[in-house]
């Protein structure tokens, strides 16, 4: 069997390697047009940064090592510009030599990737405005800051590479300002989760411009003038693009494979595609999404490498499948870290779910052993199945391992309130006898069974101030002392049941503590009491985090800035 596959990195090289474990006959040939064939891509803002201080540690696997381990000829710098799929045949351009010539195959498999977004706007093709995706747009960059002396960056985009890049510019000891064209970074992220990385943001030091579109780039001296769609500018020595990426399936759709979305290239579970023999995996194919069942783009490392490995199996004759990309994520951002799984509020919303959600604030380990840091936590279900849809974690320590679990729990069809049953391994510098996952689990069982009713932040900016309503802050008075939501009064839990003839009972109670505990326990007083009562999803903590970030949601441009 001869097996030509279009593209190394994730996807290409794992499907050649797990193949040829799989068939020690096939004769396996390999076309990556970049001048790696198997590196690390998502390592490379942080050889931007320095971080990464070899060039060799991005290179996973080099073309001799290929051949050496596994008889695979992988050519480098060599580029598929056709295919005749009804002659099962490739062409191929050498870009070292410009020759041109045809292969033939039994099975294709292509793995193209995904191409950085670079819209047509005027000065776009400035020589220092860069895209982050091969290796060796990692090597332009970081020659560019030291030629240039570079001392400030802006980068357009705040997704998840606009992020690292900026961190590590950051590093680098450069004015970064990062620009958004919407109201958040990190899209996957709900409004109010986002509120911290926002924070996270400017406290380190990053100008972030939000609602900011750039509508051309002009040349002044040795910078470059970003110039934004209301007439403002702002100067740098470098732009970083990172405003996304479409799957780059030009290659495809002149082949004539079935697209759908952005033109990904649509396959099976057995990643095949609409052409007989031609398989397709990683950041070009269209995957559905495990949740929602909805087909989309989820371009991420892991799944492209696990396509690969179905497509190998099925060119061997085995019968393997792919189930669908949950979107688990994670990033760095300076000392912090923010893991998601699955869909968020947003997509809930468009698929018309009926969701509830529970938000939580635990230490990341028990509270008497030293160094634990506080997470939020929001974990999202549907009411009627108790399925888990999503979760989004931004804290310190123990952010990565909590949403693995919940991601473990989504694959496995886990019920929400079954969360509270894991049995999770606990020591003081780890965790809590409680895990924080367990103690999702409780409040998500304490909502379905009507133990306790929920109100959220939309929900409290728009409680009446008339007395309509009674506004309860159960805290102690020094916490009440150092800030409190408007209109609420002041009844520490401890002291509640001798003070309830302060609560009056004909009206709806709110209650809010610092992290949402105290005011469950309030709840619980309340309720037992006959009250009509709502507790505060996430505490004051909470309220007073997306409040912070909501005024500083400021027109204001970085100083040095044209009016």
């Amino acid at each position: 069997m001869k097996v030509v596959i279009v593209g190394g990195v994730a996807g290409g090289a794992s499907a050649a390697a797990r193949l040829r474990r799989l068939d020690e006959s096939a004769q396996i040939t390999m076309y990556e047009r970049s001048g790696y064939v198997s590196y690390a891509n998502c390592g490379l803002p942080y050889y931007v940064g320095e971080l990464i201080i070899k060039q060799e540690a991005l290179t996973l696997q080099t073309p001799k090592k290929f051949y050496d381990r596994f008889r695979i000829d992988a050519k480098v710098k060599h580029e598929v510009i056709d295919i005749d799929a009804q002659n099962k045949t490739v062409t191929v351009k050498n870009l070292m030599t410009d020759e041109v010539f045809v292969d033939h195959y039994d099975k294709l498999l292509l793995a193209p990737g995904a191409k950085a977004v670079r819209p047509n706007i005027p000065g776009i093709d400035h020589k220092n405005i860069f895209t982050l995706r091969t290796v060796e747009d990692a090597l332009k960059i970081h020659d560019a800051i030291k030629e240039n002396d570079a001392k400030s960056a802006v980068v357009v985009g705040g997704g998840f590479v606009g992020i690292e890049v900026a961190e590590n510019l950051k590093h680098l000891g450069m004015d970064v300002t990062l620009v958004e064209a919407t109201s958040q970074v990190l899209s996957i992220l709900d409004r109010d989760m986002v509120s911290q990385v926002h924070t996270q943001l400017r406290e380190n030091g990053i100008q972030l411009l939000l609602n900011r579109k750039v509508s051309c780039f002009e040349t002044d001296k040795e910078q470059i003038c970003c110039v934004f769609e209301d007439g403002k500018k702002i100067h740098t020595d470098l732009v970083m693009l990172a405003m996304g990426v479409v799957p780059d399936t030009n290659l495809a759709q002149k082949a004539g494979l079935e697209t759908s979305v952005k033109g990904s290239i649509v396959v099976n579970e057995r990643m095949e595609t609409s052409v007989a023999d031609i398989y397709a995996v990683g950041d070009a194919v269209e995957v559905t999404n495990y949740v929602t069942g909805k087909k989309g783009l989820i371009p991420l490392a892991g799944p492209a490498n696990k396509q690969g490995r179905i497509a190998a199996d099925n060119m061997a004759g085995m019968k393997s499948s792919y189930k669908g990309t949950q979107g688990s994520s994670v990033i760095q951002l300076f000392d912090m870290t923010i893991g998601v799984t699955g869909i968020n509020e947003q997509t809930a919303k468009a698929e018309q779910i009926d969701y509830d959600r529970a938000i939580l604030s635990p230490a990341s380990h028990a509270s008497y052993y030293p160094g634990g840091k506080v997470m939020t936590m929001k974990v999202l279900f549907e009411k009627e199945t108790e399925r888990i849809l999503g979760a989004q974690i931004v804290g310190f320590d123990g952010v990565d391992k909590r949403i693995d679990v919940i991601a473990t729990a989504i694959r496995s069809k886990m019920k929400a309130s079954e969360l509270a049953e894991l049995e999770l391994c606990y020591a003081p510098p780890y965790s809590s006898a409680k895990d924080p996952v367990n103690m999702a689990g409780f409040i998500i069982d304490n909502l379905i069974h009507d133990k306790v009713k929920q109100f959220y932040y939309e929900d409290c900016i728009q409680l009446p101030q008339d007395g309509s309503v009674f506004l309860l802050d159960c805290r102690t008075p020094k916490e009440y002392s150092n800030g409190h939501a408007q209109g609420f009064v002041n009844i520490p839990v401890d002291e509640l049941r001798e003070r309830l003839n302060e609560v009056p009972q004909e009206k709806p109670v709110y209650v809010m503590c610092q992290s949402g505990l105290r005011s469950y326990i309030a709840n619980r007083i309340l309720k037992e009491k006959g009250y009509d009562c709502y507790n505060f999803a996430g505490g004051y903590r909470f309220y007073s985090m997306v409040a912070k970030d909501q005024l500083n949601k400021t027109e204001s441009y970085p100083c040095g800035m044209d009016k």
